[in-house]
């Protein structure tokens, strides 16, 4: 079964080799049929402390790493 793959722009970098990631995407309110924005947030596994506060990166899902972490960022993503 292939991996999920999603893109988020990074909120936190303030843990070591962590960066959390704020996915956001966009739903049909299921009454009022308006297009309306929901988003969650993941941690995911940064090994080189590359990524800062604003960058949008990709993420993929992988073995768990820590209690919260089970996602490691694949590299930038596209504006």
């Amino acid at each position: 079964m292939p991996k999920r793959v999603l893109q988020g722009m990074v909120v936190s970098d303030k843990g070591d080799k962590t960066v959390v990631v704020r996915v956001d995407r966009r739903v049909q309110h299921p009454l009022y049929k308006k297009i309306i924005r929901r988003s969650k947030k993941f941690a995911a596994h940064d090994a080189d402390n590359k990524f800062k506060v604003g960058d949008v990166v990709r993420i993929q899902e992988c073995r768990p790493i820590s209690k919260r972490k089970n996602w490691e960022v694949i590299g930038e993503g596209a504006r």
